[in-house]
């Protein structure tokens, strides 16, 4: 496995790491064992970043998460979890709400101190409020020894820029904007090395839409990336390669994101990304797929307030 350091916090993460999000059932039913043996399973191959949330099953993941934690030494693992979305449409981030959902992420984790504490989806709220209530809040709770460092999450780009042009946050938590079909988190990056922000990237199938399987009736997407990206993955099969591989192993590519998360609640699952991690990448193969969706290229949908997109 191979390690990074998180932009300026010093915190040294795999390149590969877990969003726990599966251990909600968000996605399926999930047996807790087998969850629960996924993040073992993932710790033992070297994965240490894990990254939750109280809104992953209205906070079964979180809950299930820290039953897999129970025993195992905390400085073997990066802990992540968020504050701010608590539903589908549920926001607050309020400095009380906030304080009072890190002390309850404590208690469902059974940790002592969250590495990371993310607002989650900032787009859905106000950036004048994250920027002057929420993250001062948090700040309380680092001084506290409760959180380590800052982050904020979110899919349009500018709310990245228009928080770090206002305040310090430590990391960046961006989704479904690096991977075969959108690398718009490209242009961004000098400007969060400048800050020292560490930079993760979550989504690197871009929520389904670059596996066999296909997206999800739920998918935000067009039906012409739906489409293009469901004819690029054929055109995987037809060369013998399951997509997902190209589109796991492109992302994990770039020097300058620091961790890609990949969500799962199978172990064996688990196995196979490490694996496709450590096979070289087929260069030629992916010129023909980046070819195939040239059409959709950093196409995107809108997420939470029009004024934040």
């Amino acid at each position: 496995m191979e390690y990074r350091i998180l932009g300026k916090t010093g915190l040294r993460v795999s390149v590969l790491s877990y969003g726990a999000s599966p251990l909600g059932s968000v996605f399926r039913e999930v047996d807790e064992a087998e969850g629960i043996r996924t993040v073992h399973t993932a710790l033992d191959l070297g994965i240490n970043f894990i990254d939750v949330s109280p809104y992953y099953g209205l906070t079964r993941a979180e809950t299930v998460l820290g039953k897999a934690l129970r025993g195992i030494p905390r400085t073997q693992y990066v802990l992540a979890t968020k504050v701010g979305r608590y539903g589908d449409q549920e926001f607050d981030f309020s400095a009380a709400r906030v304080t009072a959902s890190v002390e309850e992420s404590l208690r469902r984790l059974n940790v002592p101190y969250i590495d990371l504490i993310q607002c989650h989806d900032i787009e859905f709220g106000d950036l004048d409020q994250v920027v002057n209530e929420t993250i001062p809040a948090l700040r309380r709770l680092q001084q506290q020894g409760k959180v380590r460092f800052i982050g904020i999450t979110g899919l349009p780009l500018k709310i990245f820029r228009y928080v770090l042009e206002r305040t310090d946050v430590d990391s960046i938590l961006s989704y479904c904007r690096y991977a075969l079909n959108n690398t718009q988190l490209v242009d961004l990056i000098p400007f969060l090395q400048e800050k020292q922000v560490g930079i993760i990237n979550a989504s690197p199938l871009s929520m389904g839409l670059l596996t066999n399987r296909g997206a999800p009736a739920w998918h935000p997407a067009s039906e012409e990336i739906k489409q293009t990206c469901a004819r690029a993955a054929a055109f995987c099969r037809e060369q013998g390669v399951d997509i997902a591989k190209l589109a796991l192993q492109f992302a994990l590519a770039n020097p300058d994101i620091h961790t890609t998360l990949v969500g799962t609640a199978n172990p064996e699952n688990i196995r196979k990304n490490v694996a496709w991690m450590e096979e070289p990448l087929d260069e030629e193969l992916l010129a023909q797929v980046q070819q195939i969706l040239a059409p959709i290229h950093n196409q995107i949908w809108l997420s939470g307030r029009p004024e934040n997109n």
